[in-house]
């Protein structure tokens, strides 16, 4: 029971947290790997290694901690939190061994004379708190996804019906399932998960999905990652015919509901992915659609030719592609070259901003276009977008 006291305690970390967080956050993961090495699998060791997990993570425990009474404050945080959790199919059993080692970090980075029994007494209270609320959430969705048409809880095997190369860096998959049933349906936007054992070691990912729902096939498309042990796994070594395992689909990111105002989708190198499957939707809608995508150069712009069919078929498609370089001769040409800045944008945006955006790419890409929607005029509460990576801030 997390009473005043606890609360009081929480709120006065504050501090502490805005200054120290990511250095307690970067102690307690090694706590959680070494004393529940079963966890570590949930988990991209890319992420750890760059440190966006730990600032994720030390995030979401500062803006917990600033929130702790009024909890409606966090908006979408919770939300976001708990599609991932679902879509890596994190149980209530995983969360005693976060907390433990949360708690165990907290008294050794801040020490005795900071971590007193009655500050450890409270944040275990807080996380205790803070873990009924995801797992009541997520019990929730995975009731909801058992319960559906074609659903299902846990890993089922798929085929791999089709392996397409999109780009110099991006292949589309299409899975299908093993038992021959149906499969659940999606809000275009979300994504799957994905589980493979890789050189031994077992490692799940969360990918969009990159086409419409059917009710038989999923897509994702993958960009092969330097270094990443998910993405060159699925380039070089699943082929048509292969078995996967996937979770059910989960996610936010997706079309709100109609309001009539015309839609932006703005996306850079593969955050193009889960637009694909929004597009479709968002143009039988009848709004007017604008497409702005930016990538390196013509040989990593994946689905161009998907857009321009769509956009001779689709008046109200409009769509504008900005590289950062022109190979020049012979390979595609972009509409603008350069970077695409809060000028350039301001000169693609419809007249009007009272628009719904929808922007995804890469965490430097993503700061740059939500500054500039803000200072363009967009409203805040029109603009919606989604991580490939760990939650993080965009400030």
């Amino acid at each position: 029971m997390l009473s005043a006291e606890h609360r009081a305690i929480v709120a006065a970390t504050v501090p502490i947290l805005e200054t120290g967080g990511e250095a307690l956050t970067r102690h307690f993961y090694p706590i959680l790997f070494r004393d529940y090495p079963q966890v570590k699998p949930y988990f991209n060791q890319t992420h750890q290694a760059d440190g966006a997990q730990p600032r994720a993570l030390a995030h979401a425990v500062l803006m917990y901690a600033k929130n702790i009474d009024r909890l409606q404050a966090l908006g979408p945080l919770v939300g976001q939190i708990v599609a991932k959790h679902v879509a890596l199919d994190i149980r209530p059993e995983h969360y005693p061994m976060v907390g433990a080692s949360l708690l165990k970090a907290i008294r050794e980075v801040l020490g005795e004379e900071v971590a007193t029994d009655a500050v450890i007494e409270a944040w275990g209270a807080a996380y205790g708190q803070l873990a009924q609320i995801l797992i009541g959430a997520e019990g929730q969705a995975y009731d909801a996804q058992a319960a559906a048409p074609g659903g299902w809880n846990g890993l089922r095997r798929f085929v791999v019906a089709a392996k397409r190369r999109e780009s110099e860096e991006i292949t589309s998959f299409v899975f299908r399932p093993e038992d021959g049933g149906a499969v659940i349906d999606f809000a275009p936007g979300q994504y799957i998960g994905i589980r493979a054992v890789i050189d031994g070691v077992d490692q799940r990912r969360n990918y969009s999905l990159s086409a419409a729902p059917n009710g038989e096939t999923y897509q994702i498309s993958v960009k092969r990652e330097p270094g990443g042990a998910m993405s060159n796994h699925l380039h070089d070594s699943v082929g048509e015919g292969d078995v996967v395992e996937l979770l059910p689909p989960s996610g936010v990111f997706t079309l709100a509901p109609h309001a009539g105002r015309p839609i932006v989708f703005i996306t850079g190198g593969v955050g193009i992915t889960p637009t694909l499957a929004m597009l479709p939707g968002a143009l039988a809608s009848g709004r007017d659609v604008h497409f702005i995508h930016a990538a390196r150069h013509g040989g990593v712009h994946a689905f161009r030719t998907h857009v321009d069919e769509l956009a001779s078929r689709h008046p109200q498609l409009r769509r504008h592609y900005v590289y950062a370089e022109d190979r020049g001769a012979g390979h595609p040409a972009p509409d603008a070259v350069g970077l695409l800045d809060s000028a350039r944008l301001a000169a693609l945006l419809p007249a009007s901003r009272d628009v719904d955006a929808y922007f995804l790419g890469p965490q430097p890409f993503m700061k740059v276009v939500k500054r500039s929607l803000r200072e363009l005029g967009v409203p805040e509460s029109q603009t919606r977008y989604e991580f490939f990576g760990p939650a993080a801030a965009l400030e």
